[in-house]
């Protein structure tokens, strides 16, 4: 396709004449030059006038226009200018650039010939000088002289790829006419010479360079630079007047396995059309395989100008940069000494180059700079243990740890895939030993391969001792342990001795807060790795297993193990605990202070409760919510500091640790870990000789046990408790205790009808307010028997029930006599509840609201509703229960809130409102769900089933009442399953009343 206009030279239109008045040619050259774009009128001005335009140039402008119009079709009138519509390509100046960018892709690509060839088409573009006949200096300033410079660019790159194509010879003649135009360009001189020695011209080559050198003496004072000396140096070495492409990349890995997605991350920023150079930066932790992937990923690319690597470690740039100048052709002798004048060599060497550089293992910005080569399309891959942030217009990719997958196909890579198939549980367990970590995987495989006896099996149980571990994961000059000890050993003492303290934790992750110092100096040494914001706002910190090992291992042999650093860090942490069990419970054991007492200022130093009360919600919801948030980011950490404390014969922090964490581990039904800190606190009270925090535990364990239906071990660890505590302490026992004996006095029915819940309803020290997994049992099962779930059984009180009677009356008048006014507002919620009396129910609200207790005002409310829904009081049930939710979502209490809904799902169906009762259990089920409480989504499967019932949708409601069944059954809930099974028949009945 032919050019339309020209502006490559003299001026043209369609191959005729331009304008003939010069100020309508430099109105077309401008709109040409901008083709497609809107040019702005007071552009046009500035570049017609010259900087210069007249009062009435605005008008003049617009019979310019006028006149131009009548030769060249397509100029527009546009909102504040003007715009000529030609497509870009009909302008030479467009297409040329569009050449140009061409010819350097593939150039990039490798395609030399083909890259010659595009740039030979653009420049037979040019007719002459740009802008030649137009008389704009603003013009000639913004477009002719850039124009000018990319055209003698693209010319000596053109020629570069000539001579790699051994066309010396051919483009002497066009080089001396380069030079002649063009005497101060040291680079094509350059080309000149490189041209004359490739043509056998040896002596013209070499009275080339001493014209050039005379013609820089005489114009500019100056020596020719390092280039061009090294050009004339190669001539006298005789060395070929072009270097052939190196290549020194290190041989790949054959049994290199995984990493899919990275290596087509590299691909695809490789394969980007750019007019830079790029910079990728491939980060992650020591071992994860950083130099294997920069390797592989370079071997699959090629660059026409050839392929560099520096193993960089602790080498100062200066070092590394005389070896990567002597790969690129230049002599000893033309290294200059300074690293300054290194850095300006290696810059303008690599600055018509298109290389790829492999710069590996990086410490730090500083170090990588100097490095990078500046050819457009180069690409450099850099290997760091820290992402670089601080390299301009690098982009970084973290390496992580290999998938399942991946770690057993490298594992049988190395020691031999037979061997991996013949044992596949031995190799997933050495995977999982290792930590899925490539460098760990490599050592075990090559112990395999070169232990051709060993089984997979033997080699995993040598792996299972965590205090061999690091001993047995070396092969040769492969280690581990001193690729970790590299990382350690160039970090400051202080960064050290952090690493050490934590290698006390055994927590898979942490937060800065913990050392009360910043760690991200450890993340940037690839040590540890960010995990990202959690849901308190805190950024938390993980590490490889590995390295936590290397972490303790150090401890022990520099300080004497663990012990130390967490009784250091103890008093902290327990505080920290400890705060965030007053918010849940909020009330001091035994000492009438039961009201909420948020934080002051001045002892606030996370900020944690300014930023909890900055939305502007109640400053109590706030500080609670924020506490809440802060101990779910934190159970993890805390559950394992539990254990932590224990191993390290801190018996103390152990079990009041364990103690604080029981209202948490109840609010998130994370029984698992409640099991675990339970046991783990209990001995460490008895190894401690501490009665009442051996009380204290087996308290919560009695809750644990109630909320499982485990009521009778319940009732065993209660009385366990009994003799080891008396006063307040013995009748929160003797509360509890009732609680259980009403739970057994009436069957099945009876955890529907026995008032407030463990830890919610009276609390692990002084009471509280909420509810865990063990409320939403009542609430699934029939809220119609809830409050008045005894007399519901026939109005007969069983001796339990007189017994829970009399033991909520004897705890509540201890409770009053003391003034706890927490243990009166728990047992008059108890009572009521037990027996269906709206009096001490609404005593007890009041005592909570009193005390500022939003969690035991929402469990008074769900009582209340449940007493009115036995009534059939509906509108007063709903009432209670919509308050109820407003708390808990206020709060963030997303099981207790799906208690609720289950209590609500049942007051729609009753009110006639099946759709509504459909969603509330389906959003009670989703959170049930979210949090693995099997036995609660169960019976919200129920609701669900009663809901379809209702709708008349009898296939969803038996498919559904068939997976509750199956959940029922697993968990060994007779009265569950029988429920499910009575509506299974009610569902088979109605359909064949259908029928």
């Amino acid at each position: 396709m032919n050019v339309r206009f020209g502006v490559l030279g003299p001026l043209r239109i369609d191959g005729g004449q331009a304008p003939g008045p010069a100020k309508h040619r430099t109105l077309l050259a401008a709109l040409l030059l901008s083709a497609r774009e809107q040019v702005p009128v007071d552009r046009l001005l500035s570049v017609v006038w010259d900087d210069r335009p007249p009062a009435s140039a605005e008008s003049v402008l617009r019979v310019y226009v006028s006149a131009l119009r009548k030769l060249v079709d397509g100029i527009r009138t546009v909102p504040g200018g003007y715009l000529l519509d030609v497509e870009r390509d009909d302008v030479d100046c467009h297409r040329f650039e569009r050449l140009v960018a061409e010819a350097r892709r593939a150039r990039a690509a490798g395609r030399v010939a083909e890259a010659a060839d595009g740039f030979r088409a653009a420049l037979g573009l040019w007719r002459g000088r740009a802008l030649v006949d137009v008389e704009s200096s603003a013009l000639l300033r913004a477009h002719g002289v850039p124009l000018e410079e990319l055209r003698l660019t693209a010319q000596e790159e053109r020629v570069e790829l000539d001579l790699q194509l051994g066309r010396g010879a051919e483009v002497v003649g066009e080089l001396r006419a380069l030079v002649g135009a063009h005497p101060l360009r040291e680079r094509a001189w350059v080309r000149l010479i490189e041209a004359l020695h490739q043509a056998g011209r040896r002596s013209e080559a070499l009275g080339a360079y001493q014209e050039a050198r005379r013609t820089l003496v005489e114009e500019l004072g100056l020596e020719p630079g390092a280039e061009l000396a090294a050009a004339h140096q190669r001539v006298l070495d005789g060395t070929g007047g072009r270097v052939s492409p190196v290549d020194e990349l290190p041989p790949d890995i054959s049994d290199f396995a995984g990493r899919r997605p990275v290596l087509d991350w590299i691909a695809g920023m490789a394969g980007e059309r750019a007019s830079a150079p790029v910079h990728l930066v491939l980060h992650g932790p020591p071992g994860c395989g950083k130099s294997a992937l920069a390797v592989h990923a370079a071997t699959a690319l090629e660059r026409p100008d050839g392929r560099l690597y520096a193993s960089l470690g602790g080498r100062p740039p200066g070092a590394v940069l005389e070896d990567l100048l002597r790969s690129l052709g230049c002599p000893d002798g033309a290294v200059p000494p300074a690293l300054d004048d290194r850095v300006r060599l290696y810059r303008s060497t690599t600055a018509r180059r298109r290389l790829l550089v492999v710069l590996d293992d990086a410490a730090d910005e500083a170090q990588v700079r100097p490095l990078l080569p500046t050819g457009p399309g180069s690409l450099t891959l850099v290997t760091s243990r820290s992402p670089l942030a601080g390299l301009e217009a690098a982009r970084a990719y973290e390496l992580g740890l290999l998938d399942e997958d991946e770690a057993v196909a490298l594992l049988g890579g190395v020691a031999g895939h037979e061997r991996v198939r013949a044992e596949p549980e031995a190799a997933l367990r050495i995977v999982r030993l290792c930590g899925h970590l490539p460098l760990a995987l490599r050592i075990a495989g090559s112990r395999l391969a070169r232990k051709p006896g060993w089984t997979l099996d033997h080699l995993a149980g040598r792996l299972g001792d965590e205090r061999r571990r690091l001993d047995e994961l070396s092969a040769g000059d492969l280690a581990v342990r001193g690729s970790l000890a590299l990382g350690y050993r160039g970090l400051p003492e202080a960064e050290r001795r952090l690493l050490r303290g934590l290698g006390a934790l055994s927590a898979p992750d942490f937060a800065p807060w913990v050392f009360g110092t910043d760690l991200e100096p450890l993340a940037e040494a690839g040590l540890l790795q960010s995990r990202g914001l959690d849901e308190a706002g805190q950024e938390r910190y993980g590490w490889h297993d590995l390295t936590r090992l290397y972490a303790a291992e150090r401890l022990a042999e520099e300080d004497g193990g663990p012990a130390g650093v967490l009784a250091a860090r103890a008093g902290e942490i327990l505080d920290r605990a400890r705060r965030g069990w007053a918010s849940l419970l909020p009330a001091e054991p035994g000492t009438g202070r039961t009201e909420v007492h948020p934080p002051e200022p001045a002892s606030d130093p996370d900020g944690l409760w300014r930023e909890a009360t900055a939305a502007g919600s109640g400053l109590e919801t706030g500080w609670l919510r924020q506490e809440a948030r802060w101990l779910g980011a934190e159970r993890r950490f805390l559950v394992a500091t539990v254990a932590d404390f224990f191993r390290a014969g801190l018996y103390e922090a152990a079990w009041r640790l364990a103690f604080y964490l029981t209202p948490l581990l109840e609010l998130g039904a994370h029984h698992d870990d409640w099991h675990a800190t339970t046991a783990t606190g209990l001995d460490a009270a008895r190894a401690a000789g501490h009665r009442h925090g051996e009380a204290l535990l087996l308290r919560g364990l009695a809750d644990l046990h109630r909320a499982e239906g485990r009521l009778e071990a319940a009732a065993a660890a209660l009385r366990a408790a009994q003799p080891l505590v008396e006063g307040l302490e013995l009748a929160r026992i003797t509360l509890r205790l009732g609680l259980v004996q009403a739970a057994t006095a009436t069957g099945p029915h009876a955890r529907e009808a026995t008032g407030p819940q463990p830890e919610w309803a009276t609390g692990s020290g002084a009471g509280g307010a909420g509810s865990g997994a063990g409320d939403a049992q009542r609430g699934a099962g029939g809220a119609g028997s809830g409050a008045g779930g005894v007399r519901g059984a026939g109005g007969v009180r069983s001796g339990r029930v007189r017994e829970a009677e009399r033991a909520f009356v004897r705890a509540l008048r201890v409770f009053e006599e003391a003034g706890d006014r927490r243990g009166r507002a728990d047992a008059l919620r108890a009572l009521g509840a037990l027996l269906g009396d709206e009096g001490p129910l609404g005593e007890s609200l009041a005592a909570y609201q009193d005390l500022g207790d939003p969690r035991g005002e929402a469990e008074a409310l769900l009582d209340l509703a449940r007493l009115h829904l036995a009534a059939r009081r509906h509108p007063q049930a709903r009432e209670c229960v919509e308050r109820r939710l407003r708390i808990n979502r206020r709060l963030g209490d997303r099981l207790p809130e799906a208690v609720a809904l289950l209590v609500l799902a049942e007051i729609a169906g009753l009110e006639g409102a099946p759709e509504a009762a459909e969603g509330a259990a389906r959003a009670a089920l989703e959170t049930f769900t979210a949090y693995g409480d099997r036995r609660s989504a169960a019976r919200a499967r129920l609701a669900l089933a009663r809901a379809a019932l209702d709708l008349d949708h009898l296939d969803r409601a038996v498919e559904t009442l068939m997976r509750a069944m199956g959940e029922f059954d697993g968990l060994g809930d007779e009265h569950g399953k029988a429920e499910a099974e009575r509506l299974v028949r009610e569902a088979d009945r109605r359909r064949g009343q259908r029928i």
